[in-house]
């Protein structure tokens, strides 16, 4: 979407340039004046919200480079997938450029020139957006001053040669090798259509041959730079693809239901389980899982001791508590760990899911199995817990939701698999025919909890408006993201260190700002849950990410469902009207 300069006159640099000169030395309110959009030549500068001190959060600047300058091809943005890895690509580059022409000129965030990296996924973002009319970048400048007090002279080196600098060399075609912006083009796109098709072929993740799957370090995203085992497929769940760009590609298709990923401590579960949670999205070329595909909507659920739960349906999993409380409608402020990890399946399935992602590393032991000597010694009736393993078989049978799930510890789980892929020293095999025999030859001897199959949740949660407010003080809207992990909504902290598919601040902040907005337009005591989430997502794919911040001031991502409904069941003052189903 271009940005829009037709509302407001646009000056020239030379009226730039008089007016910072008139303003020098002043206090630095007076840097309001220049709020406005600026003819630079080869592009517009838009001064878009001027910070009212030199230690406050810096400007914000939006550029629009025609493409009459920028020169993209029409190969880099003739699909929406194409765009979006072409603007990774841009983006990328801007946020290096810019730290290293960015100064320092004075006093606080003087001279600053900054814009959000992206990390490893290629997400829609706000910061740099690719169309036939042109290249926009939104970033951020701290305009200079001695004190509090205007310097002219370093805002125009700053305004007129830094940031153009930047631009130049950051959002035009002939700053970049062609065949790097045609990979990152085709690499986006082809991920994209691989994706599409995991339905149609029976499968719910692909992982290419050659994909690097380990990290740095469990807080550096980048591909391990010595001593990583290449993925290889085994030869029964090897498939081969041709991509829409004509590279033809062969790696582990793996098929819906259950599958089990087993071996030894530190031989790569975790690793293969968290690139594949990650696989909702794409990858960077070079990232090392640009062909680690999962189905869209799949949802990675955890134990999660101490959060809130609000009228969730937890009769599958828990029921005949000792205290008489209906599990159909449950609310807790303090979860213990089989709870959270109920209600986190039970949400997933309620916003819309056909593939859990679970390792047994972060789930609730009680939760997952209960083998046949604790079954004998507290029987079922004593039981309120139906364990996963209970139920895993009939989610696939009954609701077609199939389940990943990494497993060091219990063999039991050989009696409900589908597929068994074992892992040693990063190596894959399929085991599926051992496991099978092992069961068979060692039965657990554990008795499956009676019961009917898995149905449908027993009521619709619909929120009330008054217990979702971003306000705060007299600010009627007071949104933001402390972080990937942190939420501030009005006075409320949101913890989403157990949404592990988040993977960027600004997807962060682009679920606060939808809360927000949710809580405005379609909150009104009658939309449930998912007609609330369906709503906003429908709205963003109408009008994209500007309609959450009309102004802007904010650099977003773009986010799922699963993860917007999984920030509104953390927000603590969360209550909802339970009702029952349609």
């Amino acid at each position: 979407m271009r940005m829009r300069t037709d509302a407001v006159s646009v000056q020239t640099a030379e009226a730039l340039r008089r007016q910072l000169r008139r303003i020098d030395g002043r206090g630095y309110k007076a840097y309001k004046t220049l709020q406005g959009a600026y003819d630079l030549g080869d592009f517009v500068l838009h001064l878009v919200h001027v910070q009212g001190d030199p230690f406050a959060t810096p400007s914000r600047v939006h550029v629009w480079v025609p493409q009459q300058v920028a020169q993209f091809p029409v190969w880099s943005y003739q699909s929406e997938a194409r765009a979006i890895g072409v603007a990774h690509l841009l983006a990328r580059t801007f946020a290096e450029k810019a730290r290293r022409f960015s100064r320092p000129r004075g006093s606080g965030h003087s001279g600053r020139i900054e814009m959000d990296c992206p990390g490893q996924e290629v997400l829609p973002r706000t910061a740099v957006r690719l169309t036939a009319e042109g290249v926009e970048a939104r970033f951020s400048v701290g305009l200079p001053a001695y004190g509090r007090r205007i310097a002219a002279d370093e805002a125009q080196a700053l305004l007129l040669e830094d940031v153009p600098r930047v631009v130049r060399e950051s959002l035009r075609f002939s700053a970049y090798d062609p065949d790097a912006v045609r990979t990152f083009a085709e690499v986006n796109e082809d991920a994209t259509w691989l994706r599409a098709q995991l339905p149609s072929w029976g499968l719910v993740a692909f992982v290419a041959n050659g994909a690097c799957l380990p990290r740095r370090s469990g807080v550096d995203e980048r591909p391990l730079e010595t001593g990583a085992v290449l993925f290889q497929a085994p030869p029964s769940l090897q498939r081969e693809v041709v991509l829409p760009s004509g590279r033809r590609l062969t790696g582990m298709g793996i098929p819906a239901g259950v599958t089990l990923i087993v071996g030894g401590g530190y031989h790569g579960k975790s690793t293969l389980l968290r690139a594949l949670e990650r696989g909702v999205y794409n990858h960077a070329p070079g990232d090392g899982r640009e062909f680690v595909v999962t189905v869209p909507d799949a949802v990675k659920v955890r134990a999660e001791d101490g959060r809130s739960v609000a009228g969730v349906d937890l009769s599958p999993f828990i029921r005949n508590l000792p205290s008489g409380i209906d599990t159909r409608a449950f609310s807790t402020a303090n979860a213990s760990g089989s709870t959270s990890q109920a209600a986190a399946i039970q949400e997933a399935l309620e916003i819309g899911t056909s593939l859990l992602l679970i390792d047994e590393d972060t789930a609730a032991t009680n939760f997952m199995v209960r083998d046949r000597r604790m079954q004998r010694l507290v029987p079922g009736a004593q039981e309120p817990i139906t364990p996963f393993i209970d139920r895993v078989r009939q989610l696939y049978e009954t609701r077609g939701v199939s389940t990943i799930l990494v497993v060091g510890s219990s063999g039991d789980f050989f009696d409900v698999a589908d597929t068994v892929i074992k892992l040693h020293e990063y190596r894959v095999e399929d085991v599926t025919t051992a496991a099978r025999e092992i069961a068979r030859a060692f039965p657990s001897e554990r008795t499956p909890v009676p019961d009917n199959p898995f149905r449908e949740p027993s009521v619709r949660r619909v929120p009330d408006p008054s217990s979702v407010s971003p306000q705060k003080g007299k600010r009627l809207s007071y949104v933001r993201a402390r972080g990937r992990e942190t939420l501030q909504l009005g006075t409320t902290i949101v913890d989403l260190r157990a949404v592990e598919q988040l993977v960027h601040v600004a997807q962060t902040r682009a679920i606060g700002q939808a809360l927000a907005y949710a809580r405005r337009r379609y909150m009104d005591g009658r939309r449930t849950i998912p007609e609330i989430v369906a709503a906003v997502l429908a709205d963003i794919e109408r009008q994209g990410l500007d309609v959450l911040d009309p102004r802007g001031l904010l650099d977003l991502a773009g986010f799922r469902a699963q993860e917007l409904a999984a920030a509104l069941n953390r927000l603590r003052t969360l209550r909802v009207r339970v009702e029952p189903p349609a």
